[in-house]
């Protein structure tokens, strides 16, 4: 499967699967960005996708972006599929949990995209649920 996608910077690279076992493509920073200590910034990702239907689109840090001293402030992002108009660049919501400035080169990698297969629903409100409770989060045990 081929998706659209708006480069905004073309010096920057096309997003690719790393691995032949990748599930994501990883999305870099589109600018140089100082992040001062617990702040947030919007990070401009450097691509606009047009999503096909049955998909949505899964945002999530990369396993190292930690080590940068950042994390997503929103823990992942769903892009819809009507997100995908000429300046709908994706951003990345990146909180500094530091006591320190955090510099991002343009060009860093920070999240990684997965497309993900999906049905839209709809809900048929009922008064009573007929599988009996399991009482409440966490009751199988931490073991």
């Amino acid at each position: 499967m081929k998706l659209d996608l708006k480069r905004f910077d073309k010096s920057l690279p096309l997003p690719v699967h790393k691995t032949a076992g990748a599930v994501a493509v990883d999305l870099c920073s589109r600018i140089d960005v100082d992040i001062d200590p617990k702040q947030i910034v919007y990070i401009p990702m450097n691509v606009a996708i047009k999503i096909p239907e049955g998909y949505f689109i899964l945002l999530a840090p990369r396993s190292s972006t930690h080590k940068l001293g950042l994390m997503s402030a929103n823990s992942v992002g769903i892009f819809d599929r009507d997100f995908c108009g000429n300046d709908d660049e994706y951003l990345f919501a990146a909180y500094n949990f530091t006591d320190q400035s955090v510099h991002i080169d343009k060009g860093t990698r920070l999240c990684q995209l997965l497309l993900i297969k999906c049905e839209n629903f709809d809900f048929n409100e009922v008064d009573h649920m007929s599988h009996p409770s399991r009482g409440g989060l966490g009751t199988t045990g931490v073991k």
